[in-house]
């Protein structure tokens, strides 16, 4: 099998262009992590996230956390093309600081928690998520 020049350009370009797609998704959460946190630094450990090792199928994955003294948690599913999942804001008389829901997962990744706590601080807990049907399109 022969290639043509432009075949030969179209195939380079589509390889370079795979290979930069995950750091612009990656830089996309950092960039929604700093949004939320205004550049504050950001300690390991205060959150409790609750997500299954290995998801079957993309679309529904199971996700659960939660913070003592935590305002708002962010959820943010890392490699997916938009990261936000959502945000949770708890006022002063809320019995838990916890919430659960489903997301959609394109495909293995990280989902990443940030809590934001009473003190103004932030904490952060992060689970990788092996999906073996993606849920974005995959």
């Amino acid at each position: 099998m022969e290639f043509s020049r432009r075949e030969t350009l179209a195939i380079g370009l589509g390889a370079a262009a795979l290979t930069v797609l995950p750091l612009r998704v990656m830089a996309a959460a950092d960039e929604a992590i700093a949004a939320f946190t205004g550049g504050a630094d950001v300690a390991e450990g205060g959150v409790t996230l609750t997500a299954p090792e290995i998801a079957e199928n993309g679309n529904t994955v199971p996700v659960s956390v939660s913070a003592e003294g935590a305002t708002s948690i962010m959820l943010l599913a890392a490699g997916n093309p938009t990261p936000g999942v959502a945000t949770f804001n708890f006022g002063p008389l809320a019995g838990s600081r916890s919430a659960s829901t489903r997301i959609r997962l394109a495909g293995t990744q990280d989902v990443v928690a940030i809590a934001k706590m009473e003190d103004g601080s932030f904490a952060r807990a992060s689970a990788t998520v092996k999906v073996t049907i993606g849920g974005c399109g995959g």
